[in-house]
């Protein structure tokens, strides 16, 4: 059984920081929110996690491994580095959506993302040592299939773009509706899934429907372990299994869990 250990890094009062005192430029917003989401996942990724950019003011990391004394230091170095702060919420459960809705209450229940008196709020569990198993995160690694000779060699980039675009959006609705699942787009034509304790029949279901619905076609690998970093690369080299058999579902033996140096 999975028991993903979700964790959200919202920026505060972000919103009316960017026009205070007066509108900020937009090339200094964004080298600030491509510089903070790299440190933060540097320092999560440090610590065998693995952290997603989301809305760039939003973040969403899987912690598994971190505990809060961890949380607190990353909390502390964006307040050091950067001119914003940022609030942290950690939930832990089967499901990872059911636990990133957790932690999202609590920050909510704190004060909005737009109230300039919420400050570096840290609230939530973390998975404690003893609870830990080698099963704990479930991470897919999904590639669309020949999207170089399909798209990139044979289409524009803004309209190779949008094919992509229109199968990681709906792989992430379905995998979300579905599947109780957090998928996010990492770059290229690569969607990285936080999943529940989920089959081959459930990916090959996510496949089909994306498929069916927008007419690109997937593959994905699968790994298992008892924190994130261990998991991602075990579905990366199911993924590549994948690309070697001409298979759209592979999956990884599962690690044991990866102990930290400190």
């Amino acid at each position: 059984m999975t028991n993903t250990q979700v964790t959200l890094i919202q920026i505060d009062n972000y919103g009316p920081w960017t026009v205070t005192p007066t509108p900020r430029r937009e090339v200094d917003l964004q080298t600030m929110q491509s510089r903070l989401y790299a440190d933060v996942s540097q320092l999560v990724g440090n610590r065998q996690g693995y952290a997603f950019f989301g809305r760039f003011d939003n973040m969403v990391a899987v912690t598994n491994g971190l505990d809060v004394e961890d949380l607190a230091l990353v909390q502390e170095s964006i307040g050091n580095r950067y001119p914003v702060t940022a609030s942290v919420s950690v939930a832990v459960d089967a499901s990872p959506v059911a636990a990133l809705g957790r932690a999202s209450d609590r920050l909510q229940d704190a004060g909005s993302a737009q109230d300039e008196t919420r400050r570096e709020i840290l609230r939530g569990e973390t998975l404690a040592d003893e609870d830990r198993t080698d099963e704990d995160v479930q991470i897919a690694h999904f590639d669309v299939n020949d999207a170089t000779g399909k798209y990139t060699d044979e289409l524009n980039e803004f309209d190779t773009f949008i094919r992509i675009e229109q199968g990681y959006a709906e792989l992430m609705r379905y995998m979300r509706q579905a599947h109780d699942s957090l998928s996010f787009f990492v770059g290229g034509d690569n969607v990285i899934a936080v999943c529940a304790d989920l089959d081959a029949a459930d990916y090959r279901d996510a496949i089909d429907h994306v498929n069916e619905a927008v007419d690109v076609d997937l593959k994905v690998g699968v790994g298992q372990s008892g924190v994130a970093q261990a998991a991602g690369m075990g579905a990366k080299h199911a993924l590549e299994e994948c690309r070697e058999d001409g298979t759209a579902v592979e999956f990884a033996e599962r690690p044991a869990v990866v102990a930290d140096d400190d």
